[in-house]
């Protein structure tokens, strides 16, 4: 039994270190917009985003990303360290570190390991300190909580000013394939002596 524990905890341990933890990313980035932008590093096994349990939105800010091999992690936290890697919309990059075995919420019960729980009483020298803890997580939720809004407004601004661009893109190169395809720009070249080629 303690050996069948032994065996599951170090297959949870290789899946550790092919694992990259990503964060900084944006609500507009899926599954399937992360995967493609990771595969050039390697194969995407899977993508976990972890939600962000202090907006009642849930919005995932950041994701766990196991790949088939330890060295394809390591290449993706090499590179994101020292270059900017943006994805869909984001103004500003994504970041990535090596998982931790704290970051995953299936990770088997390390064998061996006795963690203890108990309530403080107020007399206890450790309630302040519990107290205190208490009051700084709730700050920084808060700001937290701000500083989220605050991106979320700009990343849609930015996603609709892209799309709106892409938009524009779009019905320009038809308005050029219409006039190429009808003859239209044939005829106006002979007209001013231009030269159209057919790239």
């Amino acid at each position: 039994m303690e050996s069948a524990a032994q065996n599951e905890y170090a297959l949870f341990e290789q899946k550790v270190k092919r694992t990259v933890y990503i964060d900084n990313i944006s609500p507009q980035v899926t599954d399937a917009v992360l995967k493609t932008a990771l595969n050039q590093f390697g194969t995407v096994v899977s993508i976990h985003f972890i939600p962000n349990y202090v907006e009642p939105s849930k919005i995932p800010r950041c994701a766990l990303v196991e790949m088939a091999k330890q060295s394809e992690a390591e290449a993706i936290i090499s590179d994101m360290n020292n270059y900017p890697f943006m994805m869909s919309g984001m103004p500003r990059p994504a970041r990535a570190r090596p998982a931790e075995v704290e970051m995953f919420d299936d990770r088997p019960i390390k064998p061996g390991r006795r963690i203890q729980c108990r309530w403080l009483d107020k007399e206890d020298p450790d309630f302040e300190v519990a107290k205190k803890l208490k009051q700084l997580v709730r700050k920084h939720a808060s700001e937290a909580s701000f500083m989220l809004k605050n991106q979320l407004e700009e990343e849609e601004k930015l996603a609709k000013q892209q799309a709106e661009v892409l938009k524009t893109n779009y019905k320009k190169y038809e308005m050029i394939d219409s006039v190429l395809a009808d003859g239209a720009a044939r005829r106006l070249a002979r007209h001013y002596n231009f030269n159209v080629s057919d790239d």
